[in-house]
């Protein structure tokens, strides 16, 4: 796939809207976790050194169209040392910016235009610039006003980040080192059909966990207790078990599991046997013997691709145990030069962070929804309004 890109481009003088994605964590006024923030920094500075007058143009949570300050962008501003501008559609500043200077806009979402792609509300966020960057592949996949409507309106290219995004997740899906295990959970089947069948294609080894692996245990007949699961799934797990097996792709899925009496993070946790679930046992993590399975399977693997957590990975220590033993795992074997490994999904991220091993993995994608489309194989749309043609 070829992008359109920078290079070559003269953008001294020129005012340019970049679209990054800034929608992290933020509690009690704090950013817990910027990585996406981070990520962004080289194609800013790339911009900056050559002289171009920066707007960064984000979004933050779902303020529904509506100007909701629950979800401004200022913690993000004051996080990167930015001057705020408190209408994403207000130019007035454009005057007094002097080459290598940015700002950051307020949140787009804070307009009812910007989800709706409406071209209007599209054309006067372009209005007064002179091109368009996009380096937010996390939000790539939704066609909204400030990653797809803009192009219209303005030459639009990829960022260094976006570029990377894409480099690294098309070799990974065109000519991975075999054998390849791919560790696939989170909450729902019925959003993961895709993704789990274009896995089951790729890889040597597909493990699914978490809620997602419940729903597969109930379809071989397991008891899941009063857990989170997808019941009317049932059939579409075992669709996906059979076509892996057509694909000689091994299927597992957990074996054990924590449990407790409530879902709540201080609940007291007992790990047990699938058969020994009982109808009031809560499910909030995979069990030891999961855990020593899918390590083992990590050892085995010459590429992983992982994403979402197998338990509540953020309620530490109790619920943590699953998923941190899988991130430690991987880094330790990424390490060692054993494996490639491909990891994304914004809990899963968090769950890298956690254990101190983000520094170990191959690469680490900003994205989660977009990070599985591009996985299944489907178009983005923010990325094909880029794509040379």
């Amino acid at each position: 796939m070829k992008l359109r890109t920078l290079d070559g481009i003269d953008l001294r003088g020129k005012y340019v809207l970049l679209r990054d994605d800034f929608n992290v964590q933020i509690v009690d006024g704090k950013i817990t976790e910027g990585f996406r923030i981070e990520r962004s920094q080289p194609t800013i500075e790339f911009l900056r050194n050559a002289g171009a007058r920066v707007a960064i143009c984000s979004h933050l949570g779902r303020p529904k169209g509506t100007r909701d300050m629950k979800y401004s962008l200022r913690t993000v501003a004051e996080y990167m040392k930015l001057p705020l501008i408190e209408d994403c559609l207000d130019k007035s500043f454009m005057a007094n910016m002097r080459d290598g200077d940015v700002v950051l806009l307020e949140n787009v979402r804070f307009y009812a235009g910007e989800e709706a792609n409406d071209a209007e509300f599209a054309r006067m966020l372009a209005d007064g610039f002179d091109l368009f960057v996009n380096d937010a592949f996390a939000v790539s996949h939704r066609a909204h006003a400030s990653t797809v409507g803009v192009t219209k309106f303005l030459p639009s290219y990829a960022g260094l980040l976006l570029q990377s995004e894409i480099e690294n997740l098309t070799n990974v899906m065109e000519k991975p080192t075999h054998p390849v295990l791919s560790i696939v959970a989170g909450s729902k089947v019925s959003t993961k059909i895709g993704v789990l069948r274009a896995l089951a294609r790729l890889s040597d080894v597909l493990i699914v966990g978490g809620a997602l692996g419940t729903t597969f245990n109930f379809a071989l007949g397991a008891p899941v207790g009063n857990s989170l699961y997808e019941p009317d799934m049932a059939d579409n797990a075992r669709d996906i078990m059979k076509y892996a097996a057509e694909n000689n792709c091994r299927l597992l899925v957990p074996l054990d599991k924590g449990v407790g009496p409530v879902f709540e993070p201080n609940a007291p946790r007992t790990d047990k046997d699938l058969d020994n679930i009982l109808p009031g046992d809560v499910i909030i993590d995979g069990g030891p013997k999961t855990a020593a399975r899918d390590i083992d399977e990590i050892g085995r693997a010459a590429t992983v691709i992982w994403n979402g957590t197998v338990g509540m990975a953020e309620w530490m220590p109790t619920w943590s145990f699953g998923s941190f033993a899988i991130a430690r795992a991987i880094a330790e074997n990424t390490r060692a030069g054993k494996l490639k490994s491909i990891v994304g999904g914004g809990d899963t991220v968090a769950a890298l962070d956690a254990c101190g091993v983000m520094d170990d993995i191959t690469y680490v994608s900003t994205g989660g929804g977009a990070f599985l489309e591009f996985i299944e194989g489907r178009e983005l749309p923010g990325i094909a309004v880029l794509k040379i043609q």
